[in-house]
C-alpha cells in the first residue's frame, strides 16, 4: 500500500512538473492570445445566436427574401469569422516560444497525422450534409429528409467539430507550441458547450417536423 501511495505521489509530482513546465512558454496576457480566445469563443456564440434568432423571426429569410440565400450569406460570414480565428491562432502560437520537449521528429510526426485526420473528417462531413446541412440550414426551415449516417458521422458524433479540434492540435504539435495546446483546449470547450445547445434545439426542430407530417 505504502508502495502504491508513493508511486502516486510520485505520478501527481510529474504531472505538476510538466503543466508547470508549459506553463513557462504561455503568456495569458499577451494580447493576441486574449484574441485568440475571443475569436475562438465568440464564433460559436454568434452563430447559434443568430441561427436561433432567424429560427424565431425569420429576419434573415425576410431580409434576403429566400431561406437558401440567407444560409448562404451566414455560411460564408461563419467561413470567413473562422479565417479569422485560425489566423489569430496562428499569430498567438507565432508570438509565444516553442517549447523544447515537444520540439522533436515524433511530435510532429503526430501533428501531421491529427491534421490529416482532422481534415479528411471537417471535409467529408462537408460532402455529407452539403453547403447547408453543414451551415445551419435546418433552422431556416432547410431540412434534411433523413439524418446522415454514413462516413464519418458512422465514426464519431459531430466530426467536424472535433476533426477541426484535431486541425488546431496538429498544427501545435507541428509547431511545438504550447500556447497552441491551450488554445486548442478553448476550442474543444467552446465545441462542446455549443454541442449542448445545438443538438437538443436541432432534435426539437425535426420532432416538430414529425409531428406537423403525422397531422396531415
Amino acid at each position: 500500500m505504502s508502495a502504491l501511495c508513493w508511486s502516486g505521489e510520485r505520478l501527481e509530482k510529474m504531472d505538476m512538473s510538466v503543466v508547470s513546465e508549459v506553463m513557462k512558454h504561455v503568456d495569458l496576457t499577451e494580447p493576441r492570445f486574449c484574441v485568440a480566445v475571443i475569436a475562438i469563443i465568440f464564433n460559436p456564440f454568434f452563430w447559434n445566436v443568430v441561427a436561433r434568432w432567424e429560427h424565431r423571426t425569420r429576419g434573415l429569410t425576410r431580409l434576403f427574401g429566400s431561406p437558401y440565400l440567407a444560409c448562404y450569406c451566414l455560411g460564408i460570414l461563419i467561413l470567413l469569422l473562422n479565417v479569422y480565428r485560425s489566423h489569430s491562432i496562428t499569430v498567438a502560437m507565432k508570438g509565444q516560444s516553442r517549447m523544447e520537449l515537444m520540439d522533436r521528429e515524433a511530435v510532429f510526426c503526430t501533428g501531421v497525422v491529427l491534421l490529416a485526420v482532422g481534415s479528411l473528417f471537417v471535409i467529408s462531413s462537408f460532402f455529407a450534409l452539403g453547403f447547408t446541412g453543414t451551415f445551419l440550414g435546418d433552422y431556416f426551415g432547410i431540412l434534411m429528409e433523413e439524418k446522415v449516417t454514413g462516413f464519418p458521422f458512422s465514426v464519431l458524433d459531430n466530426p467536424m467539430y472535433w476533426g477541426s479540434t484535431a486541425n488546431y492540435l496538429g498544427l501545435a504539435l507541428m509547431n511545438a507550441s504550447p500556447v497552441g495546446v491551450l488554445l486548442t483546449a478553448v476550442v474543444a470547450l467552446s465545441y462542446r458547450v455549443a454541442i449542448e445547445y445545438e443538438g437538443p434545439f436541432t432534435e426539437e426542430i425535426y420532432r416538430q417536423r414529425s409531428q406537423r407530417c403525422k397531422h396531415k
